[in-house]
């Protein structure tokens, strides 16, 4: 009973540190994860965006508050696109069908990419649908927003600005 005890606790232990050790993999500053992931079009890889900014969104087809961001991800594609910065969507759903049913009730104008096997949301380790990464123009998380809600639009754009701000400083 000694033996199963220990083997319980240092199971718990070691799911603690790695549960802790990936949490702590996007906080702020740390440098994003790459990723290598089928697109609508074409493969989306994180080494594309090199210099620009980024607004990586996890997102599901189950997702309400997903159906609300995907206007608003759309008119920040729009607005500042042209100066730097890119939307990518990654959709978790286990069946590419599922994503498709949804986009087309709810267009996405930015790119898609699709993380059926979820080996990128487990790196990016996102807490709740949707979550979204802004990655600055070197590489390193600058926020993670947990969730949308409309109340928040002013605040995400603000923070989009600043990211475009510090590439040209």
């Amino acid at each position: 009973m000694v033996s199963r005890s220990l083997a319980i606790g240092f199971i718990v232990s070691a799911s603690l540190a790695l549960s802790i050790s990936s949490a702590t993999a996007q906080e702020v500053g740390s440098k994003a994860p790459s990723f290598d992931l089928p697109g609508t079009v074409k493969p989306v890889r994180s080494a594309d965006f090199k210099g620009r900014v980024v607004y990586v969104d996890f997102w599901a087809s189950w997702c309400a508050p997903c159906k609300q961001s995907f206007p608003w991800m759309n008119e920040m594609q729009a607005k500042y696109g042209p100066r730097g910065f890119s939307v990518v969507g990654v959709n978790v759903d286990q069946k590419r069908e599922d994503a498709d049913k949804f986009l087309a009730g709810t267009p996405a104008n930015f790119l898609v990419a699709y993380d059926t096997t979820g080996k990128v949301a487990e790196v990016y380790q996102p807490k709740g649908m949707p979550t979204s990464f802004l990655i600055g123009a070197d590489g390193k998380v600058r926020a993670v927003h947990i969730g949308f809600k409309d109340s928040n639009r002013e605040e995400l754009e603000r923070e989009i600005v600043a990211a475009l701000a510090a590439v040209r400083k």
